[in-house]
């Protein structure tokens, strides 16, 4: 492995001269400067992070935390953040709730983008310190070095219900995600709210209860179909709930929308193909966000508010 030694030697200069062009500083002329750097590409040099930061306490990494493999739009989301770090100097991991909190430390990495139900808000409370900060995408929480980046479910959800009323329908089911999460929170009390607000009422035993997984919204849509009382529409609190409804609608030899129609929220990489009505949030563009809002909170000219990602309806052929 080629370390700074090898680059001094080959450009006939010191290793704190290396050095200091590898940490930006100013004090190396240009030509030393280009020649060193040309040297690095050619000789594969790639720096330690581990051992930098263990020698300077800290590290330009960014720790990314998820959990739930199913839901294809993290590869959107982590695009993003690893494009808005890239472009500013930084290097990005990414891991699971297991191993995350081995990294999420400031000798380790500056600070982290958590979207994972499964790490607890008092981990975060006790981790996120002046010197990291933390973004977290899932949740709210009220700490100054704790941002949220989160999309604005509540206002859409109820536009777009409110558009499904405009379009004549009245009798509504619904498959929500996990209760504890702010997403289904959010999404399905905008869905009561604007059903109220039309005076129309919800029964409870066409509430069908899914974990955001299409397995569960299969097996919802299959609960659904065997009380022998079809809604006129099924809401879906996520796309992979909403397909795997379709699915089991078309084993069942129902026809959507003239059975039945069916909507999901998300807009996932397989919505478009299933014709799924949906509400499409920008996840590359979250996570660019994310990224940027973390930069700045690290570099200190950022604040703690709440930041909240704005999104569409995207109108596909499962409803009439």
């Amino acid at each position: 492995m080629v370390g700074l030694k090898d680059i001094a030697k080959a450009a006939g200069v010191s290793v704190s001269t290396v050095s200091n062009v590898l940490n930006g500083r100013k004090n190396v002329g240009k030509e030393t400067k280009e020649r060193i750097l040309q040297l690095c590409e050619e000789m594969g040099y790639r720096p330690n992070i581990i051992g930098q930061s263990l020698k300077t306490g800290r590290t330009n990494t960014i720790v990314f935390n998820f959990s739930n493999f199913e839901r294809s739009f993290y590869l959107k989301i982590i695009k993003g953040i690893n494009d808005y770090l890239s472009e500013n100097g930084f290097d990005l991991i990414v891991c699971t709730t297991n191993s995350s909190k081995n990294f999420m430390r400031s000798n380790f990495t500056r600070g982290a983008i958590v979207l994972d139900k499964e790490m607890n808000n008092e981990f975060l409370v006790s981790t996120a310190k002046p010197d990291y900060p933390i973004i977290v995408m899932d949740r709210l929480i009220e700490n100054d070095y704790i941002k949220s980046v989160i999309t604005e479910n509540y206002t859409v959800m109820g536009e777009f219900v409110q558009a499904l009323i405009d379009k004549g329908y009245r009798n509504f089911g619904y498959i929500g995600g996990y209760e504890s999460s702010l997403d289904h929170q959010e999404r399905f009390q905008a869905f009561l709210d604007t059903l109220t607000a039309n005076q129309i009422s919800f029964q409870r035993s066409n509430y069908y209860h899914g974990d955001f997984s299409e397995k569960s919204g299969y097996r919802a849509a299959n609960i659904l179909i065997l009380s022998n009382s079809l809604p006129e529409i099924l809401v879906c609190a996520n796309d992979n709930m909403a397909i795997g409804a379709l699915k089991a609608l078309k084993e069942n030899d129902y026809k959507v929308p003239d059975d039945i129609s069916v909507t999901g929220f998300d807009d996932s990489s397989t919505a478009e193909a299933f014709g799924l009505t949906t509400i499409t949030i920008p996840r590359y563009e979250s996570g660019y966000l994310a990224a940027k809002e973390l930069l700045e909170m690290i570099h200190g000219i950022g604040s703690n508010e709440n930041f909240k990602i704005t999104a569409k309806i995207n109108w596909r052929k499962t409803v009439k």
